[in-house]
């Protein structure tokens, strides 16, 4: 049964991880080569499916890693899956406590041809938050394969 849950949490890290690399790689730098109101309209689309699930993931991933450290045998694996799990809260706190919010702003703007002159750009700053949470996936995932190794 560790094993299977074990791969299940590789798995969920690992996608989480392989997103947020993908997003930090490729669809931020298009974003930011994108005139304001292009933008705002690409981020209002690129969410739509994103949003819902993507919590999903790495709330379920977190919660297999805090079951295989009360299952596991032995300090280090234990360890090791619990520090899995508060790296991928982590990332659910990035995401729920900065990314989500400038999300809302965003998507808050009805008519992208027209934004407001007094209008932030948030690009930097979700940008920010982004690469946080992207590291802390990555080492999720580092730390839930050594994990399984340690099983």
């Amino acid at each position: 049964m560790t094993e299977v849950l074990g791969v299940a949490a590789l798995l969920g890290s690992g996608v989480t991880a392989g997103v947020l690399f993908a997003v930090a790689l490729s669809v931020l730098p298009a974003l930011f080569a994108m005139e304001t109101g292009t933008y705002v309209h690409a981020h209002q689309l690129l969410g739509r499916n994103w949003d819902p699930t993507m919590p999903v993931i790495v709330l379920s991933s977190t919660l297999l890693d805090i079951v295989l450290a009360v299952l596991a045998d032995g300090t280090a694996p234990r360890t090791l899956f619990i520090v899995g799990a508060v790296l991928l809260l982590g990332v659910s706190g990035v995401s729920h406590l900065c990314n989500v919010p400038i999300n809302r702003r965003v998507k808050s703007i009805s008519d992208p041809a027209d934004i407001p002159a007094d209008w932030e750009d948030p690009r930097p700053l979700w940008r920010r938050f982004h690469y946080l949470r992207t590291v802390l996936s990555v080492l999720a995932l580092l730390v839930n394969a050594a994990a399984l190794t340690a099983v």
